[in-house]
């Protein structure tokens, strides 16, 4: 099949002004950073679109079980954060998904819904008949998969591709065609099948790393590539399995690609796919302004928390929910998770204490309080520093001298060289010296100023950090 190179030509050549920041990406014109939009699991226009895929892809986590009430919750609560699509499982997995299906359709949401089936007919037929905005098409196009999953040629994946797309087409729905197991698949059969369902009018084709097996280079060569093959946009999907969704997913925008397929806390088959709360705050670093304007941020900790809840119920089974409530192991938000995480906003070093204090932004790339958060200094260990239990300090209402401060963190520190400290064991350090210090001050008898001055001067061996 003979392929046309197109020059693709994007709504907006418009780029950032260079320099403003070193976490601004260098200015493409291809480049769809600025213009991205989630599709819960991507657009019609130029701006990318995550496509959320909590209630597809999600469903296919290990411990997932979603029924319908708690499927309306989910797509409620996405729509409420703003994800431009919602993607549903197949209406042909079974009648209950198909009546879930019909049931989403009807909410009156603002995002558009999707469903995503086979590259067969039969499936088609059923996909829109539920009511669906568009339709998601899906086929193996590796040589792994066209052996042991379809035994289908491509000859035949692109006859029926045609015939698929033009039939949901014909119904006046959105269709996009992607092929599975894409950076498995050889570069000639995949340019091959883009390139018809292009010319028959696909709304966007879909690259899927379907085993997690890409890296940020090979992603950006091939959207690169497909860039200048098709007009339509371009849909990517990418597994965890080697711990680079976020940044392939990145990569793929630089390069041209106008959809993301996410899901909540990146639940999926295996170890999941790009997470909607990562790709999020990866985004908000290449133009906060623009993801400020279009997503709820305020929403992503309720709708992470919604889901983790939802999974960690389903992970139970048949038990009772008083078996549940007291012998499941929940799965619970990562520590480590991007925005949401309860570290997420923590500081604990000293110096880094120190600098936090006088600039959130210097050690601090995004904005607790953009997602309704807030920063914590952790003052509780032999690594604090003067600065943040003078911080604390100001916080319980006290008044004390820096040089004062300096000799009641070395008593802190004295202590959390023993054992691990909670807040209170520090407060009740600081509110004891506190008071020896009101009590010297109405006995003159007691230690004076000059003498802790004294005591701190001639210990040389403790060393208080910033």
């Amino acid at each position: 099949m003979d392929l046309q190179v197109i020059l693709y030509e994007p709504a907006s050549f418009e780029t950032k002004p260079q320099g403003t920041s070193p976490c601004h990406a260098t200015a493409d014109c291809l480049s769809n950073v600025s213009r991205f939009k989630i599709n819960e699991i991507g657009p019609a226009d130029a701006s990318v679109l995550p496509v959320e895929s909590t209630l597809r892809e999600g469903e296919q986590f290990a411990n997932a079980f979603f029924d319908t009430e708690t499927k309306v919750k989910i797509a409620k609560a996405l729509d409420d954060f703003g994800v431009d699509y919602i993607e549903l499982t197949s209406p042909a997995a079974s009648e209950q998904s198909r009546k879930d299906c019909e049931t989403i359709c009807k909410l009156g949401l603002k995002a558009k819904i999707l469903t995503h089936v086979r590259c067969h007919m039969d499936d088609a037929r059923i996909a829109v008949e539920t009511g669906v905005d568009g339709v998601d098409v899906v086929i193996g196009t590796s040589s792994h998969l066209r052996e042991h999953s379809h035994g289908k040629d491509m000859t035949y994946i692109i006859k029926t591709a045609i015939q698929v797309i033009e039939f949901v087409k014909s119904k006046g729905l959105e269709v996009r065609f992607s092929s599975e197991d894409s950076f498995r698949s050889d570069l000639v059969d995949l340019l091959s099948v883009y390139s018809a369902v292009d010319k028959v009018g696909v709304n966007r084709v879909g690259i899927a790393d379907t085993v997690g097996c890409a890296s940020p280079r090979q992603v950006f060569d091939l959207v690169r590539t497909l860039r200048g093959v098709v007009q339509c946009d371009i849909e990517t999907h990418f597994h965890e399995d080697t711990g680079c969704a976020i940044a392939n997913a990145f990569c793929a925008l630089e390069a041209g690609a106008t959809h993301v397929d996410t899901s909540v806390l990146g639940i999926g088959e295996r170890n999941g796919i790009t997470p909607l709360g990562g790709l999020i705050a990866r985004m908000v670093v290449a133009d906060r302004d623009y993801v400020l304007s279009k997503y709820n941020l305020r929403k992503l900790k309720e709708v992470e928390s919604l889901v983790a809840d939802i999974v960690s119920f389903s992970s139970c089974g048949g038990l009772s929910m008083s078996w549940w409530l007291t012998n499941s192991v929940q799965i619970n938000i990562p520590f480590n998770n991007p925005i949401t995480g309860f570290c997420a906003f923590t500081h604990k070093a000293g110096i880094h204490a120190k600098a936090i204090l006088n600039s959130a932004s210097s050690y601090e790339i995004l904005k607790p309080e953009d997602y309704g958060l807030s920063r914590y200094v952790h003052f509780a260990s032999r690594l604090t520093g003067w600065n943040a239990i003078k911080s604390r300090v100001e916080q319980l209402g006290l008044s004390m001298t820096d040089a004062q401060v300096k000799l009641c963190t070395q008593k802190v520190k004295a202590m959390a060289d023993v054992r691990p400290l909670a807040i209170d064991d520090v407060d009740s350090v600081i509110r004891a010296f506190h008071l020896d210090l009101t009590a010297a001050e109405e006995n003159p008898l007691l230690p004076t100023e000059k003498m802790i001055d004294h005591e701190m001067n001639g210990n040389s061996a403790r060393q208080i950090t910033a």
